[in-house]
């Protein structure tokens, strides 16, 4: 028997979207009992992004947030756009981008620390937050109604039974419960499928953004600028770019984000992001700087082509468990914000009169009013575009916005990235160089700078439901892809007795999803592993 609490609304997942939710519960319902569980260990240790910041979603939520202390202290103040070849870069004219992809206005930020400062602003508020403890298990009630989720035991051996320090998950029970944990969030894709979320034809497609933490020679620092770059080292029908972005403190934030509908097997999106760094416009900013941090992270880069369902008997999906994210903008977390807002207040007006368990359906009614909606309605054919190539696909973007500001009659349709990979055979193997250890790092190196721990002595959290299918389709047809698209070294091909066979090291991972969302046989599932572990990102 599990305890059980009950409250009037649950929120799984402490990101920008869970914490808006909260707090825009909170100040419209008084008196409302609001939980929030995330598994990370503290608020923000889970949280990974790039950051630039659009400040209009955090001003309606709270609107003195400059006053509050939000950590939102370095303005953009200049920008550039780069076309990368082998050894050169193409400045684009300011001029020539189109408006989604300009930064005037916006601040760059480290979002693990603001969802740390939000979780603040919600606990100022009465929302009860419990950090490490995942939601393990959704609970439904007769009528198939969502009523919360149980959080995971804890002290379960490898073999799954209980050790001399088990304890049982608990109940937490709600009216509404408001699911908010990130890009392809294991419960979310669970809710998708019971309640047919998706429409046939609209999956979800994502990136994998990698992302390292420098401190630069003060030299060669400059303070509120953001660096955008596309093209070399990806090949021009592969999604996906580069980012500088020059934070406080001789700071800078770097990274290459790469679409995970990529076609050749052989292609790591690690070591592209180590081959990126090479650069001549990029190698020289890092010279004489030591490396700090390290994460990686799936971003569900579909926009308003991929959105599911919103909601359903209980509860609702926020944030990036329904891929609220702007692409074309390079951003999400303002994104993320509004639909936690706007389902608040959806949450807060059936409160009042007395409502539970039933279909939240103001909340879609209110995003399709809300600013939010028009601007992912002028970009959601980005992704489609960039199908069809870097320079087509940038090119007609570029002339919808500037000719019609996406007002077109076509939204169009992408493939599922489990779908796109090719067999090996007809792919071109590519030769990374090892890396030097001053600008190109291996992964377990990476991996240590994340303060990633799992407990090694626990059910195994990278779950597969046929053992013998990375062997016998993965690698015969694909050349093990996993072992190239985890960014953290957790798949490996090893020999047993002469015969080779898939090793699987959990305790490197950095929950970034992309062996859920890539794997092309979907034989690989994430669940939650106990509560509380996982990377830290720190000011990442």
């Amino acid at each position: 028997m599990r305890e059980s609490m009950e409250f009037d609304v649950l929120i799984v997942g402490g990101g920008p979207a869970g914490l808006s939710a909260a707090i825009t519960i909170a100040d419209l319902a008084p008196g409302a009992s609001v939980c929030l569980i995330d598994k990370g260990a503290s608020i923000g240790a889970h949280i990974l992004s790039g950051a630039v910041m659009d400040p209009r979603a955090l001003t309606e939520l709270i609107p003195d947030w400059a006053a509050a202390g939000a950590p939102l202290k370095c303005p953009v103040k200049s920008e550039s756009f780069e076309f990368l070849t082998v050894d050169k870069a193409f400045s684009v004219p300011q001029w020539l981008l189109p408006a989604p992809l300009k930064n005037h206005g916006n601040f760059i930020v480290s979002l693990s620390e603001v969802c740390a400062w939000l979780g603040a602003q919600a606990e100022a508020r009465g929302v009860a937050i419990f950090a490490g403890f995942a939601g393990a298990e959704i609970l439904y009630d007769e009528a198939g109604a969502v009523v919360g989720v149980a959080t995971g035991d804890m002290g379960r051996g490898r073999d799954g039974e209980p050790t001399a320090t088990f304890s049982s998950g608990v109940e937490l029970r709600a009216r509404y419960t408001l699911f908010a944990e990130g890009a392809r969030g294991h419960l979310g894709r669970q809710l998708e499928e019971r309640f047919s979320l998706r429409e046939a034809g609209r999956p979800q497609v994502y990136a994998l953004g990698i992302k390292e933490l420098w401190e630069l020679d003060p030299s060669l620092h400059r303070e509120g600028h953001i660096a955008h770059s596309v093209g070399w080292p990806l090949d021009h029908n592969t999604y996906g770019g580069g980012f500088l972005y020059h934070a406080p403190q001789n700071r800078v934030a770097l990274g290459l984000v790469v679409g995970l509908s990529y076609r050749n097997p052989y292609l790591s999106p690690f070591e592209e992001f180590q081959r990126w760094k090479t650069h001549p416009s990029i190698a020289p900013v890092l010279a004489g700087a030591r490396r700090l941090g390290y994460g990686a992270r799936a971003i569900a880069a579909g926009g308003l082509a991929s959105l599911p369902t919103l909601c359903f008997p209980g509860g609702a999906l926020i944030g990036d468990d329904a891929g609220f994210l702007n692409a074309a903008r390079i951003k999400g977390s303002h994104a993320a914000i509004k639909s936690g807002r706007v389902c608040g207040e959806a949450v807060a007006e059936a409160l009042k009169v007395g409502r539970a368990h039933d279909v939240l359906s103001d909340y879609p009614a209110r995003f399709q009013a809300s600013w939010l909606y028009e601007e992912l309605h002028q970009t959601r054919n980005f992704k489609g575009y960039m199908r069809h190539g870097l320079i087509p696909g940038a090119l007609m973007f570029g002339l919808e916005q500037h000719l019609t500001k996406g007002r077109v009659p076509w939204t169009m349709k992408l493939p599922a990235d489990h779908t796109t990979l090719i067999d090996a055979r007809h792919a071109t193997p590519i030769d990374y160089p090892k890396p030097d250890g001053t600008l190109t790092f291996d992964r377990l190196s990476s991996v240590f700078l994340s303060g990633t721990n799992h407990e090694e002595n626990q059910p195994c959290h990278l779950t597969l439901k046929d053992a013998a299918t990375p062997i016998a389709i993965n690698l015969e047809r694909y050349a093990s892809p996993e072992t190239r698209y985890c960014p953290a070294g957790v798949y490996e091909i090893v020999e047993t007795a002469g015969q080779p066979r898939l090793q699987i090291n959990a305790q490197n991972c950095l929950h970034c999803k992309c062996c859920d969302i890539k794997d092309p046989t979907q034989n690989i599932v994430w669940v939650a592993p106990q509560g509380g572990e996982g990377p830290v990102y720190g000011g990442m």
